[in-house]
């Protein structure tokens, strides 16, 4: 089983970025009928997005609160021995965007860096990565950035997915303390429900063409979206995540040793309200949801200073990795972890506040 415990590693600050161009959800009925809109959002409890403009990317969002990090912090930037970029929206398709990242933040050039291809697991699955490293002797201080332009995915006239997604990008500080305490994961894998959240054409499977960038109506209810828009089978999602995740919730206390009780706060990755009200009930907790896993969490504190608190956090991806993590995490107490928020607007880095 790929369950990892690892202690005197944890977060020592937190920042993020999104765009300053904010979509609201009930307003975005150029392509379905204003109470066709207004029944989603109520369901899916997402009311407004960040849209990037067409010159920003997922690596601009991060090296905004990078950068802010770094300086807030006063970090000398010789320290960061490692820097893991995790993203399916990359800049290129070469070079890897963690090195154009390691020049545009003043990295030293003996900083490791090195992209991971994951969606939803993707902070859990970096996290368990970085930590993995910083176990040995040799790395001081870890970077891990995280970043979406999922808005240029999924297509708007797909309501299926239309109302879900958008963009923006994290970073966090990873050091080795002994004032760190055991953090645990789980992670897991399943190839078989490739499927669920796919896009079917644009890679080296099934390469662009004229075909496959093509607009066309793909279901009975007159969805409409190209071969190379992601798709995802909301049914076979959501009961996936009913059927699998509360188990792993189950799992992951039993390894920690860590009664359901002491969990302050259940943090899940979940597109839909009614899917984490559903979990939050299970687990006899309260949920944040966001479009990456460490924003609800890192937002909902944001200026909290009282005592110390248990999270566990989670996701999934694509339905192919799923990742679970249990950290005992003392907010803001001593300096031990800082977070930082700013918008990007056009061309200018992130504000905070």
């Amino acid at each position: 089983m790929a369950d990892l415990t690892f202690s005197g590693i944890g977060i020592t600050g937190l920042a993020a970025a999104v765009p300053a161009n904010t979509i609201d959800n009930y307003a975005y009925t150029e392509h379905f009928p204003a109470e066709d809109v207004r029944e989603i959002v109520d369901k899916t409890g997402i009311k407004q997005r960040r849209f990037a403009l067409p010159h920003q990317c997922a690596s601009d969002f991060c090296f905004a609160a990078a950068d802010q990090l770094l300086t807030r912090l006063e970090v000398d930037r010789t320290e960061i021995d490692l820097l893991v970029f995790v993203s399916q929206t990359p800049d290129y398709r070469m070079p890897a965007t963690s090195v154009i990242l390691q020049d545009r933040l003043g990295l030293p050039k003996t900083t490791a860096a090195f992209d991971l291809n994951l969606g939803c697991s993707a902070f859990v699955y970096g996290l368990s990565v970085v930590y993995s490293f910083m176990q040995q002797g040799a790395f001081r201080k870890a970077l891990l950035l995280d970043g979406e332009t999922r808005s240029r995915v999924y297509s708007p006239k797909d309501r299926k997915t239309a109302f879900l997604f958008g963009d923006g990008g994290v970073a966090a500080l990873i050091e080795r303390s002994d004032a760190f305490g055991p953090s645990h994961f789980t992670l897991h894998s399943d190839g078989s429900r490739e499927s669920l959240i796919k896009v079917d054409a644009g890679g080296y499977r099934n390469p662009s063409s004229a075909e496959t960038v093509r607009e066309k109506v793909v279901d009975e209810h007159g969805n409409i979206r190209s071969d190379e828009q992601a798709y995802m089978k909301g049914a076979d999602v959501f009961n996936f995540v009913l059927r699998e995740i509360p188990k792993t919730v189950k799992n992951i206390l039993a390894t920690a040793g860590v009664p359901r009780e002491d969990i302050d706060y259940f943090v899940f990755h979940q597109a839909n309200a009614y899917m984490n009200s559903y979990l939050a009930k299970k687990n006899e907790g309260g949920y944040q949801q966001g479009a990456h896993l460490p924003r609800p969490f890192w937002q909902y504190f944001f200026g909290i200073y009282s005592a110390d608190y248990c999270f566990r956090i989670g996701g999934q991806n694509s339905i192919r990795r799923k990742g679970h993590a249990l950290w005992f995490w003392r907010w803001f107490i001593l300096g031990c972890c800082h977070s930082f928020f700013g918008q990007l607007p056009n061309s200018t880095t992130a504000g905070s506040r």
